[in-house]
């Protein structure tokens, strides 16, 4: 287990979006968190006390989290010092970056010599089989984005904490590294062999009880030439029998990629939907999730009035609103 309570790296992010995995765990695990260490140049801020390694130390912090979500997912040269000086001073460290920490020599002889351990969230644990396509009993339901880092973890977590309010069965199912640093446990999809992904969604979302609910964590996006298949894995191996659409309407491009647009909602809903149902023919689209973070709150609220308008389903921000309509869309089915 990762100790908590845990310090945030924020290294030297370039934006705020790179720093997905620290925001999220600050936003539903803030009781983990005591404060955040961002290096010169840092972009970023996750409205947590900045830190040194001592003062963190001081606070009772246990684990230095790599917070930092960068294209590639490799260990930067210019962290290293504090990395290494974070494991001398008796902190563990945690990561989630394609790049792990078990594979670079010199935090491996650092962490031996000061008995710090080295969590590399990002590999898998299990031999996950191939997907057989067989049905499983219980519900699911998937957030799928019209990019990545649309929000589809956070309408996830918000709709299991609506679902739970009111009495129903739920249980946040964690696909990715920040999920999976929320709750413990998860499938790090990304990292699993291309053939075994839908297997191992198979493998999470097992057989329950008739009204429970898999909320799955969406990754990736169908139209995201660089992380489509993550995402078509997740469709197929989670056989939804709902799916949330999800946006975030003020950028300009994919991201990652200035040469591409991104898709409209009704274009998600129309290569989604059939790809569903391939592997659930009963899926149904049920609401739309906008990331509103970029809008004032009253161009949000006639932003979300179009949608729902436009595409015939509740539309909210479940970060600034609740997901509770979300729930309701599922409680009807």
């Amino acid at each position: 287990m990762i100790e908590t309570p845990y310090l945030l790296f924020l290294g030297d992010a370039p934006d705020q979006l790179a720093a997905k995995v620290a925001q999220g765990i600050k936003d539903w695990r803030p009781e983990n968190a005591v404060g955040q260490f961002r290096l010169e140049g840092c972009k970023a801020d996750v409205g947590l006390a900045d830190m040194t390694l001592a003062e963190a130390r001081a606070a009772g912090a246990r684990t230095l989290v790599i917070g930092v979500a960068n294209r590639g997912g490799y260990i930067s040269s210019a962290w290293k010092e504090v990395l290494i000086k974070a494991l001398e001073m008796g902190f563990d460290l945690a990561s989630g970056l394609h790049n792990l920490l078990r594979d670079e020599g010199d935090l491996v002889a650092a962490s031996q010599t000061h008995g710090g351990t080295l969590h590399d969230v990002r590999v898998p644990s299990v031999g996950y089989p191939i997907a057989n396509g067989v049905k499983r009993r219980g519900k699911r339901v998937l957030a799928v984005g019209t990019d990545c880092s649309v929000g589809k973890m956070y309408t996830a977590l918000a709709l299991d904490d609506a679902m739970r309010r009111r009495g129903m069965k739920s249980t946040f199912r964690a696909t990715g590294q920040t999920g999976i640093l929320i709750t413990g446990h998860g499938v790090p999809l990304d990292a699993v062999v291309a053939d075994f992904m839908a297997g191992s969604v198979e493998y999470l979302t097992p057989d329950n009880d008739e009204d429970h609910w898999d909320i799955i964590e969406g990754q990736g996006s169908l139209f995201h030439v660089s992380y489509s298949g993550v995402t078509l894995a997740l469709i197929h191996g989670g056989q939804p029998d709902a799916l949330i659409l999800s946006h975030e309407p003020s950028r300009p491009h994919m991201r990652g990629l200035p040469g591409h647009a991104l898709p409209s909602l009704e274009r998600l809903r129309d290569t989604a939907l059939p790809l569903a149902r391939v592997a659930n023919p009963d899926c149904q689209v049920v609401g739309v999730s906008v990331n509103t973070q970029h809008m004032p709150e009253d161009e949000a609220l006639r932003y979300l009035a179009e949608v729902e308008q436009r595409i015939g389903l509740p539309a909210v921000d479940p970060f600034r609103q609740g997901a509770d309509r979300l729930a309701d869309a599922l409680a009807a089915l």
